[in-house]
């Protein structure tokens, strides 16, 4: 899968910092925002595209945490209308974003969002959890030909099959990688569970990630550790602001910390096959052979008491101990000498 130039396989991670709508409806703060994503290193920053009346009715409540974070007594419409992000808007976001080397990603939550977006060649389209059992947006973004990132948080394991098999019906050659997500805002560790990772990847059919929602830094490199492909990490300029999500976002500098922390769990997290490395160089010094514990002349018989296993490996292993024993030796060896397959040239089998 290739989202913004960096092919999504065993050996990268694709980090995704979800800005949302942290930018609280301000294109300035969007911009600073914008900076931050860029100076942490991440490989995308990632807002929301939405109309507030294509998304909620005017009477729809907010949910528990976003009651929490805001006036409580304004709908979830009111609040909705002011965080939305005209076409202008995007447009200066896309160039500024492209301006400071980061690419602009953005979460459509209706096809005609969807349809802005694609007017602007964007390297993938998210889908957020609440869209994984939305059958028309699901094809419709499918049927726009982008990669899809499509995260399932709320979801069991066999909603997330049904929607990848709604995506591939509705355009069979659309990539698309699905997240693990958890959506408690925020989200405590205990429920994270990692493992799901490897579920879904046994029953999808493209990359798995990780969308966090945990106010930890460590948890998107835990989610590389445990095979995501791509992680996704909700970050503000100040948690303290007010809004429904700053609250169980990452700072500017936990953001960094994120980051690196991804890039090592990639770099150590290495590729699927077990073998010496390159700079495994040492492996004579470390290991050890057969040497001989006595001086032994032609003619005498190898016994047990006769061979000490120590370093270097310059000897037969030590698991050919076994099948040298009783043997004649038919050359002379000192004591402390390896014993190798040479002196036992000419000898009976």
């Amino acid at each position: 899968m290739d989202i913004g130039g960096s092919v999504i396989d065993s050996d990268t991670t694709y980090f995704i910092a979800e800005a949302g709508v942290n930018h609280n409806g301000n294109v300035g703060l969007a911009r600073k925002l914008i900076d931050s994503a860029a100076t942490a290193g991440a490989d995308a920053v990632k807002f929301q595209t939405f109309r507030a009346d294509r998304l909620v009715t005017k009477s729809a409540t907010k949910a528990t945490y976003q009651t929490e974070q805001t006036d409580a007594e304004e709908s979830q419409f009111d609040m909705l209308q002011r965080y939305e992000l005209s076409r202008d808007d995007h447009e200066q976001l896309m160039s500024y974003a492209d301006e400071q080397g980061i690419t602009f990603l953005s979460t459509p939550f209706d096809e005609q969002s969807a349809d802005l977006l694609d007017d602007y060649d964007l390297p993938a389209l998210k889908l957020g959890s609440g869209e994984l059992d939305n059958v028309p947006l699901l094809e419709h973004v499918a049927k726009l030909g982008r990669p899809m990132i499509v995260s399932t948080g709320m979801s069991t394991l066999a909603e997330v099959k049904r929607a990848d098999r709604v995506i591939r019906t509705a355009n069979s050659d659309v990539e698309v990688a699905f997240l693990h997500c958890i959506s408690s805002y925020p989200t405590d560790p205990a429920d994270v569970n990692l493992r799901a990772i490897d579920v879904m990847r046994d029953v999808v059919s493209g990359p798995v990630g990780y969308s966090d929602h945990t106010t930890d830094p460590e948890t998107p490199a835990l989610a590389v550790a445990a095979g995501a492909q791509i992680v996704e990490k909700h970050f503000t300029l100040d948690k303290n602001m007010e809004g429904p999500d700053h609250a169980a976002s990452l700072e500017p500098d936990e953001l960094e910390r994120a980051v690196s922390l991804v890039r090592l769990a990639t770099t150590v997290r290495g590729d699927p096959q077990k073998r010496p490395t390159s700079d495994e160089d040492n492996k004579t010094t470390i290991r050890k052979s057969l040497h001989a514990d006595v001086d032994l002349d032609v003619g005498d018989v190898l016994t047990e008491d006769a061979v000490k296993i120590v370093r270097p490996a310059d000897g037969l292993s030590p698991g050919e101990l076994a099948s040298v024993l009783g043997k004649e030796v038919s050359k002379s060896v000192s004591k402390d000498e390896p014993i190798t397959a040479s002196i036992f040239e000419g000898t009976d089998e």
